[in-house]
């Protein structure tokens, strides 16, 4: 009797405390369920419109920016650099002296030179003055005409090789590092100095021969750099290449930019919109307010429900052309809508929102677009 006893005791008390185990999980359970059936706070967005704009057509490209003229300075002559008379990035005029070479050797040839030929006109003179007298024959004065044309050619040669001691620059431009120093032995073709002409200044770019068509010289561009990514040079087209390379089937095209600030240096990769003549008027939303997947972009739309709520619309679109922050809306969409601006993979559709802020301004509008009447 005692070990039944003991038993039934037992088996209460598991009863007991398994029953307020279950007691106590149910009643977790439907706190949970009473708190999940509570409708769920607006989730807060930022929200702007769609707005018609009026978009230049474009052709975007890639290129390097080169100067309309540009060369490192060398020597032609050997010598040591007697007096150097710029520092590096120096702005120079056509024919400003750079560098001068020791030059004593060159003058006291010229010198020798200019004292022959002065004999050699003496020469000629006495010789001319004879021969209506028929002192001297014809061929002694073809002899003197012919010596005194030899010296007055050494004495252009000499003056040559003197000023190739002389190193000037080419054409105004701004200077480069300075390669030389006082006193230096310069042989042949060493380099002094590079020089380029920055303003004007070229870019030069490709594009594909399918758009050749589209493009001519005196369309517009505008150019951008990675050194000032907020600024847009304006030119046009210059020149358009004559023939189309075989390997790429690319056409070189070249621009030229006004660069008054000379911000634009030789060599700088550089992005190109050829602008076309035409434009168009286009639906455009910020480019964060696009959701872009393998899947199809889409947009929320904020709409009102028939308790006057403000909820999500999840609406697929499609897009085109991407500018200055802004990417164009094909289908789907119509000026005025409101989307939601920013933070869209914390949404879903149908989801109730609450606006923080609307922008409605226009301000990401670029600068190449202008709002459009709709």
């Amino acid at each position: 009797m005692r070990t039944a006893s003991r038993f039934v005791i037992v088996i209460v008390v598991l009863a007991v405390v398994l029953g307020g185990i279950f007691g106590y999980k149910m009643y977790q359970f439907g706190q949970m369920k009473e708190m999940l059936s509570q409708p769920q706070p607006p989730a807060v967005i930022e929200a702007t419109s769609a707005k018609q704009l009026s978009w230049t057509p474009s052709l975007k490209s890639v290129g390097s920016v080169t100067a309309i003229n540009g060369v490192q300075i060398a020597n032609e002559v050997p010598g040591v650099a007697s007096d150097v008379r710029f520092e590096s990035g120096d702005r120079v005029e056509q024919g400003d002296i750079l560098v001068r070479l020791d030059s004593e050797v060159n003058e006291a040839a010229l010198r020798t030179r200019r004292a022959e030929a002065r004999l050699a006109r003496q020469e000629f003179e006495r010789v001319e003055d004879l021969l209506p007298r028929k002192a001297v024959s014809q061929s002694q004065y073809d002899e003197a005409e012919a010596n005194l044309a030899a010296a007055q050619a050494r004495v252009k040669e000499a003056e040559a090789q003197l000023a190739k001691k002389t190193l000037r620059a080419p054409f105004n431009g701004t200077l480069g590092l300075r390669l030389v120093d006082q006193g230096e032995y310069l042989p042949t073709g060493s380099p002094v100095v590079e020089i380029n002409m920055l303003d004007p200044i070229y870019v030069d770019y490709t594009v594909s021969e399918k758009e050749l068509s589209n493009i001519d010289v005196g369309h517009a561009v505008n150019v951008t750099v990675a050194a000032v990514p907020n600024e847009v040079f304006d030119g046009e087209i210059s020149a358009i290449n004559s023939s189309v390379s075989p390997e790429s089937r690319t056409v070189r095209v070249r621009a030229t930019i006004d660069n008054p600030n000379r911000v634009l240096r030789p060599g700088m990769f550089a992005t190109v919109q050829t602008l076309r003549p035409e434009s168009r008027n286009v639906v455009t939303v910020p480019r964060t307010a696009i959701s872009f997947n393998t899947y199809g972009d889409f947009v929320f739309v904020v709409t009102e429900n028939e308790n006057g709520e403000l909820i999500t619309e999840r609406r697929s679109v499609e897009t085109g052309e991407v500018r200055d922050g802004r990417v164009e809306v094909k289908t789907n969409l119509k000026a005025g809508e409101r989307v939601v601006a920013t933070g869209l993979l914390r949404l879903r559709a149908g989801q109730r929102v609450e606006i923080k802020s609307e922008n409605t301004d226009g301000s990401q509008d670029g600068g190449n677009s202008k709002e459009a009447g709709n």
